[in-house]
This record gives structure tokens, C-alpha cells and sequence, in this order.
């Protein structure tokens, strides 16, 4: 081997093992506590100025400085974090998309919190603690991985760890204390996290955004290693780190040059483009929680508040008026994220790359460097800019259609870091770049009118994007996509378009940035940035533009009237506060202020009065109790009814643990003194008893179907045939694949052989959306309404995005048929009790004329009169000529409305018939 060959791999097996470190300590945290720990960098650069603030100013040995921040600063920052602000969302069962909000909220404050101590300015006297040979780092790495996969494969604690990442409540029910193993995972990963930054400082630039993001850009070693396995990660840290070692004895020439070197000092970033965008996704779990993306109740007169305010600047002049011009330029590209974000429910760390590009394009535009187009002037160049820039949108789009949460959070930011280094860190891109204003818009006032112009724009076009169809179509994206695609949603070119909508408002601010500042700074758009951006919506209501407008004042605002770094920290402190703030800060501070006024005692109306005297006479009568039913039959009489074709026992339903809230047992309907039972469209006559059988051709067939999930065989050789104008039932034990099927019939699995004709054509593999365009509609076992739409607007997505010929028309017939018209119609979804949801569901199925209506556990959480309701209704959709499958564990239910029941065991049907055969001495 030649010394430069040897020389260099020693070089690259350095910086391989400190990557080694970062990867390590990212796997504990997530196997500890299922957290990617997005401020581990954050926690790394803060280490590394502890110890510096030790050495260089305090004068402190170097020793001791290095154990008290290794042993008890980094440790000790894992465990304030676990405590205060993890811990909580994991006890109240916090999704993975609130963590993750407040794992980047935790960076923002670090760093934040870091530029206002230490400042921003770059510091080169980091001491350093291990010498740069690589043999120190390396050794370090290796006794770490292989002591923590010692302890989690072969110790007690170890167990527990696995046990709490699987369940953290069925392990606490197990006797772990999952707390004290958090706070270890925690504790472990702050240390790595520290031991990597002091390793790094002396050797890059120390400062608040830097040296986290280098760390962050490692984290394509815990991605590659499926943020489970040790040695993978350590194989890949090392194995990357030689081979961009390696790459700096290339010297190539022509065009390719700069291409090749910036691969060669960036290889950890091409990795993390590759883990995150071409292996399968980690972590990918449903989107943003709703509590922070729904829609923020504007109080009264808040818009008028905000014209005054952004009209306000047009008085100033000096450096208030130049600063003032950033404002409108920022609100327009968090606009962008109000789209993609707010309304999409689509996690976005990259939406400083496309404004960067935005800038970046509007200046070579307007110098006439761009490739294959002439000078142009800056305004057209914007425009220009936009346009280029709309369709690179897809580089985030493409892969939010098959990602998710943490998946898509990885996806998004490795886009954001990659054209960061090769685009705006490359000097034969940006060299002697500069940026004007365009004519006759020279002055800062005459061009904050343009900006104010502009941002009018944008705020129309934002608007458009949340109202009408494609607004409700996004709204139900955001808040349950399986649901979304159920009702016919094409879910796969929504999530493209909010991405490139998204792309071109943010080209179109950053590139009113770039002019307002006359140059294209490229710092202005680094990945930190994004990551502020994208936190600073979110706390303030992602899907309010109201929200973007007063983020963008927050954090121009703040870090121009003061120390830089302000903004940042108060962001970062909303952000960690996410899960302590269910509703976000504006209602936080609502009930606050709520709170503080004073009280005034209701007094009762007479009327009211003597409506209580009367209330009070009815229970001194003893008229059967409060809630009783005549004859004590309660939710297992009406059930028993409607098996036998008999009218339930009129009176209230039995209470249910979901219709406990609010009056009368939380049952709006309930509240307006009556109970509703659904009847069918034709109502002159009563519904038969059972769906009359047609016999014929079958409308939608399942032919030999085979499902398997690794070793384990779901479906083998399944057939049945659904037939119009009958109830087709599927029973079985729990795991007899019963869920499988559904799916497969649904379209949200493909079978691994067999076929699926509906009306002769093969569906096999027809995605979701385009079987309910056909007229195959479905339902939930776990309820998939959309929370954050009425009720009205729920049913409108279902007959809008499928054949219906008059939406209005389906809509207002539907929400008849189920009693959800009169008041029902404009309650929020999220407001209303478990029995109303399932018919807002049904509704919305059946507001698109669906052929064949699949119902996966339709009683689940009904009282006995919703089901004997239930029973009446899905026989008068039979009769009407609608192919019923059903898939319910109540055989009650089963006997009384199948014409033809299907059990399923171990994934094959062991028996076919009708119900009075089949259901003889069977179990469900």
C-alpha cells in the first residue's frame, strides 16, 4: 500500500469514527425511546462550547473540563430532555409526528439559546482532546458499539430496552420501569452526542449552526443501519469515511470537475440522500399530528390587525424600513409551508432549498449566467425563476407518496442538505453572483409595495389551495390518508401537487429575499434555516396563513431588534412545548386569559326553572330510572331484535364509553331530545328482512388469492364471489386473515397471486382511489373520518372525488338518509361521539353511488339501537341492488343480515352458506 494511500485511509477511518460515534448514540435513543433525536448535533455543538468555555476562558486542565462535560453536562442535558419534554408525550401517547416536532424544536432552542451565549461568529480554539490520528477516535467507537450491543442483547436491561421501544405500556403493565429506561437511552445518546462534538470542534468550524448540521448530515450511517443494528452502522461510518478520503486524490478536468469534488468532500451527504430516498423508509408512521396543523381559530379583527401592521413599515425609513423588507419576502415562503404542511399534513425540512434556488435562479437569470436562456430583466427573471424552480418540487413530492412521518422528515431534509453543498456551496455557481432590484421598485418603500403586491398574490393562491374541492381533498389527506384514498382521493398527484404549489411559493420568496437583501447570500438559505422555518409554522398554526404572516414577523423581528439567536430560542420553546399545548399556543392562551375573568354565576331562566321542577317531579315518580329501558332489556334486546326482524324497544341507548361526552350521553342528537335511527332512501315502504338474493353474474370476484407477510401465510386460495342485492358475510377467529382480505378486495394490499375482477375487469392491481372511482367504496374497523372538516364536508369529499353526477345533490340526500342533516351538518367531525362518526363515514361512502360497499367491523363501538339502525339501513341498500361484504365479529348481526356467510381459519374458507347453516356451533 502507498504511503498516500495509507495516509489517507487513515484520515478517512477518523472521520469515519467520529460518524461511528454519531450513528451509535442515534440508535440507543431510538431504540430507548423511539425518538430520531433530531438535536443531536445541536446537543454535539453545545458540549463543544462547554468545553471550550472551560479551557480557553475559565482556564480550566483540560481533563477535568472533559469529564464534566462528558459525565455531567451531556448526560445531563439526555436527562432534563427525557424528563421534561419527551416524557410526556410518550406517557399521554404522543404519535411519532409530535415527537419529531419536538425533537426539532429541541435543536432550534439549542442552537438558538447557543448564538445568544456564545454568539454566531466561528470560533477556531477549540482544545482538542484526542489527537487526529485516527486510532484514538476509532478505538473509542469500536468499545462503545461493542458495549452497548453487549448490554442490549445479553443483560435485563437490555430486554427492557426492547420491551419499551415495542410497548412502552405493556412493558410498564410487565413491571419495567420505562421511565428510568428512557432517561438511560437519553442519558447514553447525549454522551455520544457530546463525545462527537468535542472530537469534531478542533478540526471544523465551531459554531451554532455548522457544527450541528455536519452531524446531522451522519445520520445516514442510522438510516442504513435500519437505526437498529450496531455493526452496520460502524461498517458504514468507516467504509464511508475512507472512500471520501480516498476521493481527494482525484483531479479530474472539464465540466465533470467541480461535480467530482464536490462529491468527494461530501460523501456523507450523498449517503444520506441515498438512505433517505432510495432504502426503505424508518420511523414511517401517519403525518402531523392534527393539533398542530388544524386550522387556528382567528380571533375577531386579527386581519385587520395584521394589514395595519404590514402597512405600517410604509412610514418608516433608514434600517427600519430596510429590514422591514424581509418580512413579506419570509411570509411567502412559510405560505409555502401552510400548503405543503398545514394543509397537506406533508412533512417538509427542505423549503429553504427551494427558496434558495428561487434566489439563486432570479440572480443568474437576471446576469444572464443561466444556461441556454438570454439576460432578462429581474422582475421577468422571478417569474422565470419560479416557474424552473415549481417542477423540482418532485425531488421532495416523489417520495412523500410512499413515506411518512419520520420517513419523510429524513427525505425531505437530505434534499435540503444536498442542494445546500452541491448548488449553493459551489463557487462556479454562485462567484460573483449579485442580485438587483427591479426597475423603477430600486427604493426599499417602492419595493415593499411590490412586496405587499406579491404577497397578496400568494396569499390568493394559498387560499384557492385550501377552499373548494382541492382544499377539502388536501384537508383529508392531511388528516387520515387511508380514509382520503377511500373516499377516491387520488392521493399519489395530491401529494405532488402540494409539493410543487409548495415549491413555487417558497422560489417565489426566496427570490423576493434575494432582491430585498440585493445579493444571494447563501447562509440565508442553509438547512438550519429550514428546519426554524418549518418549526415556527407549526407552533403557530401550520394551517393558518394568518400563523406565516405572524411567524415571519416573529423571526425577522425579534433577531433584528435584538440579539441574534432570539428568534430561534423562542421558537425552539414553543416547539418543545408542542405536547403540553394540545391545541397550540393561541388557545393556550385563550383559556388562560379565560381563566383570569372573573366568573359570573349562571342564574336559570323561569322557563328553565320549570323545566327543572318538572325534571325533579319525573324522578320522584320512579319511572323507570334515568336512562332505563322498559323490560330491562338494554343494548342486548335491540340487538336480539333486529336479528329477529323486529323493531327495537323504544328508549334511550345504553351509554357507550364514547358517547359520554357532552349532554344526554354526548350524543348531539341525544342532546336535541331524540335518538336517530337511519332509514332507507325509500321509506314509504318497510325494509324487508332480508336482502332479496339475484342470482347471476357477480359484480366483484376474488379468484385463488394468496397473501403472505414474511414466513407467515395470511390468504390461501381464497375465492368468493359478491353478487348484487346481497349481504355477503366474513366471520372467522381473530388472525383467520379476515383483515387481509378486506384489503385486498379494498386495494390497500396486493395479493402475492390470484385475481380480482370487478365487472369482468381484472383490479388486481387498481390502487385504492381508482376502485372507488369504479364504485367499489369502503369503511374502517378504526374510524377514517376526517376531524378537522364538518360533517357536511366530510360526505362532500366522497361525492366529489367519485362519479356522483350531482355532488350537491348526493350530499344533501345522504346526510337525509342518515340523520346528519339540521344542526349535524356543520359540526366538526372531531367534536362528535363514536356512533355518530361511523354514519358520517358511511355517508361519505355512500355519497359517491358506490356498486359495492365493503364494511370492515361496521358496529364496532355501537350501542344496540345504532346496530339494529344499522341493520335496517345495509338491508335497504341491498335491496336497492348495492353488493354487500361484511366483516364482523358480531354473529348476532351476521345471522340477520347475511344472505351468504364466509368463515374463515388459518387464511381459508372452511365453510360457505347461509347464515342458519354455516353459523350453527361456530365461533367468531
Amino acid at each position: 500500500m502507498s504511503s498516500l494511500t495509507y495516509d489517507l485511509t487513515l484520515a478517512g477511518l477518523s472521520v469515519g469514527a467520529a460518524a461511528a460515534l454519531t450513528g451509535v448514540g442515534l440508535i440507543v435513543t431510538y431504540r430507548a425511546t423511539g425518538v430520531l433525536n433530531f438535536a443531536h448535533g445541536a446537543i454535539a455543538m453545545v458540549c463543544a462550547y462547554v468545553l471550550r468555555q472551560c479551557v480557553a476562558d475559565w482556564g480550566w486542565p483540560l481533563w477535568p473540563a472533559a469529564v464534566l462535560t462528558l459525565v455531567v453536562v451531556a448526560p445531563g442535558i439526555g436527562v432534563v430532555l427525557e424528563r421534561f419534554v419527551f416524557r410526556p408525550l410518550s406517557v399521554l401517547g404522543g404519535d411519532p409526528a409530535q415527537t419529531l416536532v419536538a425533537s426539532i424544536g429541541v435543536f432550534v432552542l439549542l442552537v438558538g439559546g447557543a448564538a445568544l451565549v456564545w454568539g454566531q461568529g466561528a470560533r477556531n480554539d477549540a482544545p482538542e482532546l484526542v489527537s487526529i490520528g485516527p486510532w484514538g477516535q476509532l478505538a473509542v467507537a469500536l468499545v462503545l458499539a461493542a458495549a452497548v450491543g453487549a448490554v442490549t442483547r445479553r443483560t435485563r436491561f437490555g430486554r427492557e430496552l426492547r420491551a419499551v421501544v415495542d410497548d412502552r405500556r405493556l412493558a410498564v403493565l410487565g413491571g419495567v420501569d420505562a421511565d428510568r429506561v428512557a432517561a438511560a437511552g437519553w442519558a447514553f445518546g447525549a454522551f455520544t452526542a457530546g463525545l462527537t462534538g468535542v472530537l469534531l470542534a478542533p478540526y471544523v468550524r465551531l459554531d451554532p449552526y455548522g457544527l450541528p448540521l455536519l452531524v446531522m448530515e451522519v445520520v445516514a450511517v442510522a438510516v442504513a443501519a435500519r437505526m437498529r443494528s450496531l455493526p452496520v452502522a460502524v461498517g458504514v461510518a468507516l467504509a464511508v469515511g475512507v472512500a471520501q478520503s480516498q476521493l481527494t486524490r482525484l483531479h479530474p478536468e472539464g465540466w465533470a470537475a467541480p461535480l467530482v469534488q464536490a462529491v468527494g468532500a461530501n460523501l456523507f451527504v450523498v449517503a444520506l440522500l441515498v438512505a433517505a430516498l432510495v432504502l426503505p423508509g424508518v420511523g414511517a408512521r401517519d403525518a402531523l399530528p392534527r393539533a398542530v396543523t388544524a386550522r387556528v381559530p382567528e380571533p375577531p379583527g386579527a386581519w385587520l390587525v395584521a394589514v395595519v401592521l404590514f402597512l405600517l413599515p410604509l412610514g418608516l425609513a433608514g434600517s427600519d424600513l430596510h429590514t422591514s423588507v424581509q418580512v413579506p419576502a419570509l411570509g411567502v415562503v412559510l405560505l409555502s409551508l401552510v400548503v405543503v404542511t398545514g394543509r397537506g399534513g406533508q412533512i417538509s425540512l427542505g423549503q429553504a432549498a427551494y427558496a434558495g434556488l428561487g434566489a439563486l435562479f432570479t440572480a443568474l437569470l437576471a446576469a444572464g449566467r443561466f444556461p441556454g436562456l438570454p439576460q432578462v430583466p429581474e422582475l421577468p427573471a422571478l417569474a422565470l425563476s419560479v416557474l424552473l424552480v415549481a417542477p423540482l418540487g418532485l425531488l421532495t413530492g416523489w417520495p412523500a407518496i410512499h413515506r411518512h412521518g419520520l420517513a419523510l422528515a429524513l427525505a425531505t431534509f437530505a434534499v435540503g442538505v444536498g442542494v445546500s453543498r452541491f448548488v449553493f456551496a459551489q463557487p462556479y455557481v454562485t462567484a460573483g453572483l449579485s442580485l438587483g432590484r427591479p426597475a423603477g421598485f430600486e427604493g426599499d418603500r417602492a419595493y415593499y409595495v411590490l412586496e405587499l403586491a406579491l404577497l397578496c398574490a400568494a396569499l390568493l393562491a394559498a387560499r384557492l389551495l385550501r377552499r373548494g374541492r382541492t382544499g377539502r381533498a388536501l384537508a383529508a389527506l392531511r388528516d387520515h390518508e387511508a380514509g382520503a384514498s377511500a373516499a377516491g382521493v387520488r392521493v399519489p398527484s395530491l401529494k405532488l401537487l402540494a409539493f410543487v404549489a409548495g415549491a413555487a411559493l417558497a422560489a417565489l420568496g426566496g427570490g423576493l429575499l434575494g432582491m430585498g437583501l440585493r445579493a444571494f447570500d447563501p447562509g440565508a438559505y442553509d438547512p438550519v434555516r429550514g428546519l426554524l422555518w418549518f418549526a415556527a409554522v407549526v407552533v403557530l398554526g401550520a394551517d393558518s396563513t394568518l400563523g406565516a404572516l405572524a411567524a415571519a414577523a416573529l423571526l425577522v423581528g425579534l433577531d433584528a431588534g435584538t440579539r441574534g439567536g432570539v428568534a430561534a430560542a423562542t421558537v425552539g420553546v414553543l416547539a418543545v412545548l408542542v405536547g403540553r399545548l394540545p391545541e397550540g399556543p393561541y388557545e393556550a392562551l385563550r383559556e388562560a386569559a379565560n381563566r383570569l375573568r372573573p366568573q359570573r354565576r349562571a342564574r336559570l331562566t323561569p322557563l328553565g326553572a320549570r323545566t327543572r321542577a318538572r325534571v325533579a317531579r319525573a324522578r320522584g315518580g320512579g319511572v323507570g330510572g334515568i336512562g332505563g329501558v322498559a323490560g330491562g332489556g338494554g343494548a342486548r334486546s335491540h340487538r336480539a331484535a333486529a336479528a329477529d326482524g323486529e323493531e327495537p324497544a323504544q328508549g334511550p341507548p345504553a351509554p357507550d364509553s364514547e358517547s359520554c361526552k357532552g349532554g344526554a350521553g354526548g350524543n348531539p342528537d341525544a342532546a336535541e331530545g331524540r335518538v336517530p335511527t337511519p332509514t332507507p332512501a325509500r321509506n314509504n315502504a318497510p325494509a324487508p328482512h332480508k336482502a332479496i338474493a339475484r342470482p347471476g353474474t357477480p359484480i366483484l370476484t376474488a379468484h385463488h388469492l394468496h397473501a403472505r407477510y414474511a414466513d407467515f401465510t395470511a390468504l390461501a386460495d381464497v375465492t368468493l364471489a359478491l353478487h348484487p342485492g346481497q349481504v355477503t358475510a366474513v366471520v372467522g377467529p381473530n388472525g383467520a386473515g379476515k383483515t387481509t382480505l378486506f384489503h385486498c378486495l379494498a386495494g390497500t394490499l396486493r395479493p402475492a397471486d390470484g385475481r380480482i375482477l370487478y365487472r369482468g375487469r381484472d383490479i388486481t392491481r387498481t390502487p385504492p382511489h381508482t376502485r372507488t372511482r369504479l364504485g367499489i367504496a369502503r369503511t374502517f374497523q378504526q374510524l377514517a373520518v376526517f376531524p378537522t372538516l364538518t360533517v357536511t364536508d366530510n360526505v362532500r369529499v366522497g361525492a366529489e372525488q367519485t362519479a356522483a353526477p350531482d355532488p350537491a345533490a348526493a350530499v344533501d340526500r345522504t346526510l337525509r338518509l342518515l340523520h346528519l342533516d339540521g344542526p349535524l351538518r356543520t359540526r366538526l367531525a372531531a367534536d362528535l361521539p363514536t356512533g355518530t362518526l361511523r354514519r358520517v363515514e358511511l355517508a361519505r361512502a355512500l355519497a359517491g353511488t358506490p356498486r359495492v360497499l365493503l364494511l370492515d367491523e361496521p358496529a364496532a363501538g355501537l350501542d344496540g339501537a345504532e346496530v339494529a339502525a344499522l341493520a335496517r339501513l345495509l338491508r335497504a341498500l341491498a335491496a336497492d341492488g348495492t353488493a354487500l361484504l361484511v366483516v364482523e365479529h358480531d354473529l348476532d348481526l351476521v345471522a340477520g343480515l347475511a344472505d351468504v356467510v364466509h368463515v374463515l381459519a388459518a387464511g381459508r374458507v372452511v365453510a360457505s352458506g347461509p347464515p342458519a347453516r354455516v353459523l350453527t356451533g361456530s365461533t367468531p
